[in-house]
């Protein structure tokens, strides 16, 4: 996990740096994908509701809220009260640290004459993929420190998550309100924010137990 957590949070600095400073050829990227979604969305109306649908409902990041306050609501209920502060803080800081790089890189969002969808605020990085990210990872996390070993359904649920994860990041980017590196964007710094939640738990269940 302290791997995972290394190459994410490398893997974003560099990707932020190459979005702060322009380069080209990621420019040239976001731009040629975002165009020929954005053409595939014009012309399937139908399709284009359903990802809607999708990301606004089923993906949202209030969505995702949600089920990550129901598994706080949960955890501390059954008296697993640093592992519920565990996933309430790392959910907060997520959201801290999504809408403080959006302000301090102020990236724009793809701009259409004829947009099937809006957005609001700076485009990187996408807050649905960074949150989807977070919510996901933290609930299999949490899934895992209980039941994954004798649990049947640990693998529809896994499953679910990743489909989670990559499909609302397909969305924003066929709907046109982001850019493919800002999905990018919010997948790494979401993966290593849980994993350094993990390993920052970890840590401190060690101490604990050194203590008592």
């Amino acid at each position: 996990m302290r791997s995972s957590a290394v190459v994410s949070g490398v893997l974003f600095a560099v990707l932020l740096v190459l979005v702060v400073t322009g380069w080209s050829p990621l420019l040239s990227f976001d731009r040629s994908v975002a165009e020929e979604l954005h053409r595939v969305a014009v012309a399937r109306p139908g399709l284009t509701g359903l990802n809607r649908f999708l990301s606004d409902w089923v993906w949202d990041p209030w969505t995702m809220r949600a089920l990550a306050a129901v598994t706080v609501v949960l955890l501390w209920w059954r008296r697993e009260r640093m592992l519920a502060l565990w996933v309430a803080g790392t959910s907060f800081v997520a959201v801290g640290l999504q809408q403080g790089l959006k302000y301090l890189v102020g990236r724009e969002r793809p701009e259409w004459s004829d947009p099937v969808d809006s957005a609001r605020y700076s485009a990187f990085p996408s807050g649905h993929a960074m949150t989807a990210t977070v919510t996901c990872g933290l609930l299999l996390w949490v899934l895992a420190l209980h039941w994954r070993a004798e649990w049947r359904g640990w693998g529809v649920l896994a499953s679910a998550a990743v489909v989670s994860v990559l499909g609302v990041g397909w969305t924003r980017v066929y709907l046109g309100v982001h850019w493919p590196s800002d999905v990018l964007g919010g997948w790494l710094l979401g993966w290593c924010c849980v994993a350094v939640a993990v390993l920052t738990y970890r840590g401190a269940g060690r101490r604990m137990g050194e203590t008592r």
